[in-house]
Protein backbone atom coordinates (compact mmCIF):
# COMPACT_ATOMS: atom_id res chain seq x y z
CA UNK A 1 0.00 0.00 0.00
CA UNK A 2 1.37 3.41 -0.93
CA UNK A 3 1.35 6.61 1.02
CA UNK A 4 0.62 9.90 0.24
CA UNK A 5 2.51 12.73 1.13
CA UNK A 6 2.97 16.33 1.21
CA UNK A 7 5.21 18.11 -1.72
CA UNK A 8 8.19 18.23 0.11
CA UNK A 9 7.77 14.64 1.68
CA UNK A 10 8.09 13.82 -1.65
CA UNK A 11 10.47 15.09 -2.86
CA UNK A 12 12.87 14.02 -0.25
CA UNK A 13 11.11 10.40 -0.71
CA UNK A 14 11.80 10.33 -4.25
CA UNK A 15 15.45 11.97 -3.48
CA UNK A 16 15.79 8.44 -1.70
CA UNK A 17 14.47 6.65 -4.37
CA UNK A 18 16.92 7.92 -6.92
CA UNK A 19 20.02 7.29 -4.61
CA UNK A 20 19.31 4.02 -4.35
CA UNK A 21 19.08 3.63 -8.24
CA UNK A 22 15.26 2.96 -8.29
CA UNK A 23 13.79 4.39 -11.61
CA UNK A 24 11.00 6.54 -10.51
CA UNK A 25 7.40 6.93 -12.33
CA UNK A 26 5.64 9.98 -12.21
CA UNK A 27 1.99 10.24 -13.68
CA UNK A 28 -1.13 12.27 -12.51
CA UNK A 29 -4.75 12.81 -12.91
CA UNK A 30 -8.08 13.14 -10.83
CA UNK A 31 -8.86 9.60 -10.87
CA UNK A 32 -12.45 10.62 -9.82
CA UNK A 33 -14.59 7.86 -9.56
CA UNK A 34 -11.96 5.14 -9.73
CA UNK A 35 -12.75 2.74 -12.31
CA UNK A 36 -11.10 -0.42 -14.21
CA UNK A 37 -9.16 2.08 -16.79
CA UNK A 38 -7.45 3.11 -13.82
CA UNK A 39 -6.70 0.05 -11.97
CA UNK A 40 -5.08 -0.97 -15.87
CA UNK A 41 -3.48 2.64 -16.55
CA UNK A 42 -1.40 2.23 -12.93
CA UNK A 43 -0.65 -0.75 -13.54
CA UNK A 44 1.36 -0.29 -16.81
CA UNK A 45 2.55 3.16 -15.33
CA UNK A 46 4.09 0.97 -12.39
CA UNK A 47 5.65 -1.70 -14.93
CA UNK A 48 7.38 1.14 -16.28
CA UNK A 49 9.50 1.75 -13.33
CA UNK A 50 10.71 0.94 -9.92
CA UNK A 51 8.45 2.64 -8.27
CA UNK A 52 5.16 4.85 -8.66
CA UNK A 53 4.14 8.28 -7.66
CA UNK A 54 0.74 9.42 -8.69
CA UNK A 55 0.08 13.44 -8.39
CA UNK A 56 -3.86 13.95 -7.68
CA UNK A 57 -5.42 16.93 -8.78
CA UNK A 58 -6.65 19.00 -5.96
CA UNK A 59 -10.91 20.19 -6.13
CA UNK A 60 -9.86 23.37 -7.04
CA UNK A 61 -7.75 22.55 -9.91
CA UNK A 62 -10.59 19.58 -10.93
CA UNK A 63 -13.13 22.53 -10.89
CA UNK A 64 -10.86 24.61 -13.06
CA UNK A 65 -10.03 21.52 -15.67
CA UNK A 66 -13.66 19.77 -15.48
CA UNK A 67 -16.45 22.12 -14.46
CA UNK A 68 -18.08 23.11 -10.85
CA UNK A 69 -19.65 19.66 -11.05
CA UNK A 70 -16.92 18.03 -10.26
CA UNK A 71 -14.66 16.14 -8.33
CA UNK A 72 -17.78 13.84 -7.27
CA UNK A 73 -14.87 12.47 -4.95
CA UNK A 74 -13.32 14.82 -2.54
CA UNK A 75 -9.12 15.34 -3.11
CA UNK A 76 -8.36 13.38 0.19
CA UNK A 77 -10.02 10.30 -0.13
CA UNK A 78 -8.99 10.23 -3.85
CA UNK A 79 -5.41 10.20 -2.79
CA UNK A 80 -6.34 7.35 -0.44
CA UNK A 81 -7.89 5.24 -2.39
CA UNK A 82 -5.18 5.58 -5.14
CA UNK A 83 -2.40 5.05 -2.35
CA UNK A 84 -4.27 1.16 -1.48
CA UNK A 85 -3.68 0.29 -5.15
CA UNK A 86 -0.96 -2.16 -4.71
CA UNK A 87 0.88 -0.65 -7.90
CA UNK A 88 1.12 3.07 -6.25
CA UNK A 89 3.77 3.99 -3.92
CA UNK A 90 3.21 7.24 -3.27
CA UNK A 91 0.54 9.91 -3.85
CA UNK A 92 0.71 13.47 -3.29
CA UNK A 93 -1.58 16.24 -4.13
CA UNK A 94 -1.29 19.37 -6.31
CA UNK A 95 -3.48 22.51 -6.68
CA UNK A 96 -1.38 23.51 -9.94
CA UNK A 97 -3.90 23.74 -13.25
CA UNK A 98 -0.82 21.11 -14.39
CA UNK A 99 1.66 18.95 -13.23
CA UNK A 100 4.52 21.34 -14.29
CA UNK A 101 5.95 22.12 -11.22
CA UNK A 102 5.30 18.46 -9.66
CA UNK A 103 7.48 17.35 -12.50
CA UNK A 104 10.29 20.01 -11.76
CA UNK A 105 10.12 19.11 -8.35
CA UNK A 106 10.03 15.33 -8.44
CA UNK A 107 12.63 15.33 -11.73
CA UNK A 108 10.91 11.33 -12.86
CA UNK A 109 13.08 9.31 -14.53
CA UNK A 110 9.43 8.52 -16.57
CA UNK A 111 6.52 10.57 -17.14
CA UNK A 112 3.13 8.86 -17.95
CA UNK A 113 0.20 10.22 -19.38
CA UNK A 114 -3.20 8.61 -21.26
CA UNK A 115 -3.43 8.00 -24.90
CA UNK A 116 -5.93 11.35 -25.15
CA UNK A 117 -2.54 13.34 -24.87
CA UNK A 118 -0.12 13.08 -27.64
CA UNK A 119 3.51 11.87 -27.21
CA UNK A 120 6.32 14.70 -28.09
CA UNK A 121 6.16 14.96 -32.11
CA UNK A 122 3.41 12.84 -32.17
CA UNK A 123 0.04 14.52 -33.94
CA UNK A 124 -3.11 12.61 -32.30
CA UNK A 125 -3.92 14.19 -28.70
CA UNK A 126 -3.71 16.63 -26.85
CA UNK A 127 -0.53 18.71 -26.60
CA UNK A 128 1.56 17.56 -23.21
CA UNK A 129 1.60 20.83 -21.06
CA UNK A 130 4.59 19.04 -18.97
CA UNK A 131 6.96 17.91 -21.85
CA UNK A 132 9.28 20.68 -21.30
CA UNK A 133 10.23 20.20 -17.79
CA UNK A 134 10.22 16.03 -18.44
CA UNK A 135 12.86 16.64 -20.76
CA UNK A 136 14.72 19.11 -18.61
CA UNK A 137 15.29 16.84 -16.19
CA UNK A 138 16.57 13.87 -18.41
CA UNK A 139 13.63 11.90 -18.21
CA UNK A 140 11.32 10.15 -20.69
CA UNK A 141 7.43 10.30 -21.34
CA UNK A 142 5.35 7.55 -22.42
CA UNK A 143 1.90 7.30 -23.07
CA UNK A 144 -1.01 4.39 -22.19
CA UNK A 145 -3.44 3.86 -24.00
CA UNK A 146 -7.19 4.14 -22.54
CA UNK A 147 -9.40 1.66 -21.97
CA UNK A 148 -12.22 2.71 -24.28
CA UNK A 149 -15.63 4.01 -22.05
CA UNK A 150 -14.70 3.60 -18.78
CA UNK A 151 -13.51 7.54 -18.12
CA UNK A 152 -15.15 9.39 -15.12
CA UNK A 153 -17.42 11.35 -17.27
CA UNK A 154 -18.55 8.15 -18.90
CA UNK A 155 -19.65 6.56 -15.61
CA UNK A 156 -20.59 9.96 -14.25
CA UNK A 157 -23.41 10.07 -17.60
CA UNK A 158 -24.17 6.50 -17.83
CA UNK A 159 -25.24 6.70 -13.39
CA UNK A 160 -27.94 9.37 -14.55
CA UNK A 161 -28.82 8.18 -17.72
CA UNK A 162 -30.13 5.25 -15.56
CA UNK A 163 -31.32 7.33 -12.84
CA UNK A 164 -33.55 9.54 -15.14
CA UNK A 165 -35.00 6.57 -16.49
CA UNK A 166 -36.02 4.64 -13.93
CA UNK A 167 -37.14 8.19 -11.83
CA UNK A 168 -39.81 9.39 -14.66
Amino acid sequence: MGLVLTRAALIEASGRLRAAGRRVVLTNGVFDLLHVGHLRYLQAARALGDSLIVGINDDASVRGNKGPRRPIVPAEERAELVAGLASVDYVTIFGEATAVELVRAIQPDIYVKGGDYAAPGAGAGKPLPETEAVLAAGGRIEIIPLVPGVASSDLIARVLARYEATSG
